[in-house]
């Protein structure tokens, strides 16, 4: 496999990052207010970019939408977010919430799709392949392994070539096909689905998101960026950003934490309500 990526690595180059702004907001977007033992945040909701997942988090937060009780096993209907905590921290990154247990492990028992318009934020457009040993801004790769298990094995693999005999055989098709290879490419070889007309925006600075363990494995957790994350373009769903409360949200990015990176005191939701 070594002559792929000095075939890559010779011959593609990055192209420039995404535009790392939020354009095309909309009047009449829904406004939450998010209240915490730290301060108020106002949070506009995209509702056009992502509509399933606004509804979800209003559903949760007014107490309108059905979950199941961690505790009980029983479903319920209340206000979801009252009382939680931002369970992981990690400054100049993201502030994590909408966990019942607080652990990162929670959630409203239930998994719905991620709501992302690829070709909206670039993807289809963005070449896969590093140039030189600089690290690829939205993959990560930094070294051959990187190169191997994110874009040589499942390239090979949709391709159907098992073998080196069929690298040998094909090396002028796998070459071509690297060339065209996009970041969207990669991540639908990792599973994730992509939708067109949702208006998706770019994960940059102060952007509300979910998290997630994977593709379409959304619940109640969400994140808000203390930074851009371009890597994370393409693979979370962003539904909203902060319109006042900057700064609470900075403020719980500087706080003390603990192992797994969650506050060592308690960073709490009081309450998320639309305004």
């Amino acid at each position: 496999m070594r002559f792929l990526l000095a075939i890559a690595m010779a011959v593609f180059s990055i192209q420039p990052a995404l535009a790392q702004e939020i354009k095309n907001t909309r009047a009449g977007n829904p406004v939450v207010i998010m209240k915490t033992n730290y301060g108020v945040i106002h949070l506009e909701l995209f509702k056009d970019s992502a509509p399933k997942t606004v509804a979800n988090f209003i559903g949760l937060a007014e107490g309108t939408k059905e979950f199941t009780d961690f505790r009980t096993g029983k479903k319920v209907k209340k206000n979801f977010f009252d009382g939680l905590i931002f369970h992981r921290v990690i400054k100049g990154f993201m502030i994590q919430g909408g966990d019942p247990k607080g652990t990162g492990t929670g959630g409203p028992g239930y998994q719905f799709e991620d709501e992302i318009d690829a070709a909206h934020l670039g993807l289809g457009k963005l070449k896969a392949i590093p140039e030189s040993d600089r690290a690829h801004p939205y993959l990560m790769i930094r070294s051959q392994r990187d190169f191997q298990r994110t874009i040589t094995f499942p390239l090979l693999r949709s391709m159907g070539v098992r073998n080196q005999k069929d690298v040998d055989d094909r090396k002028d098709e796998i070459k071509r096909k690297l060339k065209a290879l996009t970041v969207k490419d990669v991540y639908e070889y990792k599973g994730y689905v992509y939708y067109s007309s949702l208006n998706s925006q770019p994960p940059v600075k102060g952007v509300i998101a979910m998290a997630n363990s994977g593709p379409n494995t959304n619940g109640s957790q969400f994140f808000i960026n203390l930074g851009d994350t371009p890597h994370l373009t393409g693979k979370h769903t962003v539904f909203g950003k902060v319109v006042q409360g900057m700064d609470v949200v900075e403020q719980i990015g500087d706080v003390p934490v603990g192992q797994g990176s969650k506050p060592v005191k308690g960073v709490r939701i009081i309450s998320v309500r639309v305004q």
